[in-house]
């Protein structure tokens, strides 16, 4: 299937990367159907709404990055995306002009159920994560440079 991508342009999708939100995604609640595309050569992916362009989000796996996060998803969540055995997680990225204080969203991961291809972004209330977590944490950055 071929969709209008605002990066991109036409660009053809496989049905098996096509996801319904039913609730859509906070701030875009009309929004139901999403695309994953990934970046080639890259870790990041991108979230492309099937309706709109200029619609998309780039994701992360956030544990690429963030080895030690670790959430319990709601009771709610799972059943609300029929989840039983798999799931995806994603972080959706803030790109800053400084690549090395680009952010990833850990307080509300965006989680696909690949079986059923549904996905919702789910906020953790009270899980102590952040909205703007570095990618690149300092110390990474200082020890690629070769030292602070």
């Amino acid at each position: 299937m071929k969709i209008q991508t605002g990066m991109w342009g036409e660009t053809e999708i496989k049905e098996e990367d096509i996801y319904h939100f039913p609730k859509g995604l906070p701030g875009f609640d009309d929004e139901h159907q999403f695309a994953l595309i990934p970046w080639e050569d890259t870790p990041f992916i991108y979230l492309q709404s099937l309706r709109e362009a200029n619609l998309s989000f780039l994701l992360v796996n956030p544990f690429l990055f963030s080895p030690e996060y670790s959430f319990e998803l709601p009771e709610a969540d799972r059943e609300e995306l029929e989840i039983e055995d798999q799931v995806l997680v994603y972080a959706m990225v803030t790109i800053h002009s400084q690549a090395s204080k680009s952010t990833m969203n850990l307080l509300a991961p965006v989680v696909l159920n690949p079986e059923k291809r549904t996905g919702k972004q789910v906020v953790l209330h009270q899980s102590g994560y952040e909205t703007r977590c570095l990618i690149w944490p300092e110390e990474h950055v200082a020890s690629a440079k070769g030292g602070a």
